[in-house]
């Protein structure tokens, strides 16, 4: 188990100095997937697996990182930063490079990187990194970054050094995550309100396919034009439409239908994601976690039938625990083609369900399927 003193330990060890500790966590999405980038609405909540960031000011110009995943050092001047062709260094030097697009004064600096967050399980760890490191450097530098400009510098570090055009769902739930609670975010605005989870006696469990498919950022791409296209048909009669955000089914039935049934097919999924969002909130705040499953469940089918961002993997998942009413909703998570599914439980049911699965599971993709149960927990902070 990773520690604040496991940590400082290690970078003692790597580094002979005493460091400032931050930690940023991964996220979870309760429902609203593929809507960010559309504008719309989302709901996920911070977890209690996170990345751990220590640094120290150096008295040179050097960034010296250390990452104990990779087992692997990493030394560039700052004036001389530039993507790394070893990848994981750029979710960290992009931070920085954001920071002097900025104009922020920062010096040399050592940085250690650790972290509970599984890899390629869809949990986010690469916005619990750039969160991580954009608030570390703040306080090291003292540059007095505000709590809303935490996820926006890690965004566009995603976007520049990673190379990903994520939208800003995983680093506004790393940076904002509150305990017992879930982020209602509006990705236009950044407008939110905290919705408290309580699930009555259910729990969180993920169920890691242990699957990525290549088809992936090919998928996205094209489901990103597809939304744009239809917006633009609809915008051409009503010009306030500025994306599927602003958008009704029954626009789509008038000026999308008929033009392409692929795109409206896509489209028409955003638009109702967008409304399940809004009515899962209603359902927490009456405390019907049983209507909350329904739709959890309704996005699943949307995902794998309508959208089709799922895979095999994650439909057979979300088919086998429909025949146990403990399991109020499963559904695939984050971008598709593999990661993970999200199921409601009732709590201590898992034990009970799981040998079979597993066993099942590994007999048809021949592949192991890994279990994550997690609770929803505080975003990024400082380890005092």
């Amino acid at each position: 188990m990773i520690t604040k003193d496991t940590i400082v330990n290690r970078f003692k060890e790597l580094y002979q100095e005493e460091p400032l500790v931050v930690t940023s966590p991964g996220r979870i999405n309760i429902i609203g997937e593929h809507t960010d980038y559309n504008d719309g609405f989302v709901l996920p909540a911070a977890i209690d697996k996170a990345i751990y960031v220590a640094v120290s000011k150096r008295s040179d110009d050097n960034i010296v990182l250390y990452a104990e995943d990779y087992k692997e050092r990493h030394e560039v001047k700052l004036a001389d930063i530039a993507i790394s062709e070893k990848h994981w260094p750029n979710y960290i030097l992009g931070v920085v490079d954001q920071y002097q697009k900025r104009g922020a004064t920062l010096g040399g600096f050592n940085l250690y990187i650790d972290g509970d967050v599984p890899l390629g399980a869809g949990l986010s760890s690469s916005a619990a990194v750039e969160c991580a490191v954009t608030l570390a450097l703040s306080e090291l530098f003292d540059l007095q970054v505000e709590r809303l400009e935490i996820p926006q510098i890690a965004q566009k570090a995603e976007h520049t050094y990673a190379g990903v055009m994520c939208g800003i769902m995983d680093q506004f739930a790393s940076a904002f995550g509150k305990e017992k609670n879930v982020i209602k975010l509006d990705c236009r605005t950044l407008g939110f309100e905290y919705v408290p989870l309580d699930l009555k006696g259910y729990e969180v469990v993920l169920l890691n396919t242990n699957v990525k498919h290549s088809l992936a950022s090919t998928a996205y791409n094209t489901r990103r034009e597809q939304c744009e296209q239809a917006s633009a048909w609809v915008q051409e009669k009503y010009p306030e439409v500025k994306n599927l955000r602003d958008v009704t089914i029954a626009m789509l039935d008038e000026l999308v239908k008929d033009k392409d049934a692929d795109i409206y097919a896509k489209a028409s999924f955003v638009v109702r994601e967008n409304e399940r969002v809004e009515k899962s909130c209603d359902a927490l705040r009456s405390g019907d976690v049983v209507q909350l499953g329904q739709y959890i469940f309704q996005s699943h089918e949307g995902l794998s039938k309508v959208y089709e961002v799922s895979c095999p993997e994650l439909d057979y998942l979300v088919d086998y625990v429909k025949q146990f009413p403990e399991v109020i909703g499963a559904r695939m998570m984050g971008g598709g083609f593999g990661g993970c599914t999200i199921n409601i439980v009732k709590e201590g049911v898992l034990p009970s369900i799981l040998p079979t699965l597993e066993k099942e599971y590994k007999q048809k993709f021949d592949k192991e399927l890994s279990v994550i149960q997690v609770r929803i927990a505080d975003g990024t902070r400082v380890l005092s």
